[in-house]
């Protein structure tokens, strides 16, 4: 099965560069993307008035995980996040299972958000400039994860600047009515645990800072920090947005919207917004798109070391430190998906296999020691729990996919290991 990696001791080792306001942008970039522009809407269909409520229990999910991650993180940083921390603490099965649920289910949501970005900036050639958005961000990773940091920087002042706007112009309009935030009798629990299933969607990127662990500095001390501070700050922009939002559309409005934000702005009279809207939201699909590359790479790298993926793509660039190999195989088959594919109903289908991801990172959390920096123990017991009463409440087609996925890993785990027993 290979030696089970740590971040100490590896000829192939990631070069530490990335202070803590680096790894938050990097989270905030995962974070503050396409998910704000692509999930109200159907967050509000599901949860109808109770959106908001929606939004706080998957924060409240996403809170658990975060401090479960950035506990863990501190204890191993190596590259592969929670596919490490569920080999150290539950054993090789789980470990895979969780570095299986990430690379499959972020793999298509790459694809996903560069057909978000096709479908904003060129919507007759959205596959053609998603294969584009793809090669040209893949080149960008490729090069260090020190330009991935600065071009995250400025993708996320551009869209925080957009998402700005937007709540100006909204909450300062004539159209804005506060009675809309009300709760009515629309709002079931089933409709709220949905919306707060999809809404994760939106959420969950603060842990690519812990899946870059072997290119922070002082990890114990900078993943801690980073994810917690990315974490906050992204919760406050979405809640304003969504308050704006929902001022001026209603959630009857917000279900029914192609593109909420637009739509949100030509409510409150601002129709010279619905370009740069587009604009921004184009920026921040390409901002997810960079940053799920930059994670979904690091796991593959993991991976590759203990030989669950070819072992060839544990490579690492002797002059650039990134593994490129993975980098590129991961943006091949990205590329593929979105030349030939259109990924962007996998929502569900990615919270479903991220919230599986994350379920395991608590399961492994609550192993901790109070020496080890053990978060109190209600942390990864809401956080479990949260995960998968999340997971199982997404809608059933991405329940039964998602399952499914997971299924085809333990197999493929089996076999190898049954074939590995007999050769040896």
């Amino acid at each position: 099965m290979g030696k089970p990696s740590t971040a100490a001791g590896l000829p192939d080792e990631l070069r530490r560069r990335l202070g803590v306001p680096d790894a938050v942008v990097i989270g905030l970039g995962s974070m503050i993307g396409a998910g704000i522009f692509a999930a109200l809407a159907p967050a509000a269909h599901a949860a109808g008035s109770g959106l908001l409520i929606g939004l706080a229990l998957a924060a409240v999910v996403a809170y658990c995980n975060a401090t479960s991650s950035a506990r863990l993180a501190a204890r191993y940083p190596a590259s592969g996040g929670t596919y490490v921390y569920g080999r150290e603490r539950l054993g090789e099965f789980w470990g895979y299972l969780a570095g299986w649920a990430f690379v499959v289910g972020k793999t298509a949501s790459c694809a996903a958000m560069a057909l978000t970005v096709g479908s904003y900036v060129w919507p007759g050639q959205a596959h053609a400039v998603a294969v584009a958005a793809v090669v040209a961000l893949t080149a960008v990773n490729y090069a260090g994860v020190q330009k991935s940091a600065v071009l995250t920087r400025v993708i996320v002042a551009v869209v925080v600047a957009v998402l700005a706007a937007v709540v100006v112009a909204a909450l300062t309009s004539g159209a804005s009515d506060a009675a809309r935030l009300d709760i009515g009798d629309d709002a079931t629990a089933g409709g709220v645990l949905r919306a707060a299933g999809l809404l994760f969607f939106a959420f969950a990127g603060y842990a690519r800072i812990a899946t870059l662990g072997e290119e922070v500095r002082d990890p114990a001390r900078t993943i801690p920090r980073a994810i917690p501070i990315a974490l906050g700050i992204t919760l406050v922009v979405y809640a304003v947005v969504a308050v704006a939002v929902l001022t001026v559309l209603g959630a009857d409005g917000l279900a029914r919207a192609t593109a909420p934000l637009s739509d949100a702005a030509r409510a409150a009279g601002a129709d010279w917004l619905v370009p740069v809207v587009r604009v921004g939201a184009a920026v921040a699909a390409l901002g997810s798109l960079l940053a799920l590359i930059l994670g979904v790479s690091r796991t593959t790298l993991a991976m590759a070391r203990d030989r669950h993926l070819p072992h060839a793509l544990a490579a690492v660039h002797p002059t650039f430190k990134v593994p490129h190999r993975a980098e590129l195989a991961v943006g091949a088959v990205v590329a593929v998906l979105a030349a030939t594919g259109d990924l962007r109903g996998a929502i569900g289908f990615s919270s479903f296999g991220v919230l599986a991801y994350y379920a395991v990172a608590n399961a492994s959390a609550w192993t901790l020691s109070p020496d080890e920096g053990r978060p109190a123990r209600v942390i990864p017991v809401v956080g479990l729990a949260g995960c998968l009463v999340l997971a199982f409440a997404l809608p059933a087609a991405s329940v039964i996919s998602g399952a499914a996925v997971l299924a085809l890993g333990a197999a493929v785990y089996g076999v190898r290991r049954t074939v590995a027993a007999r050769s040896s």
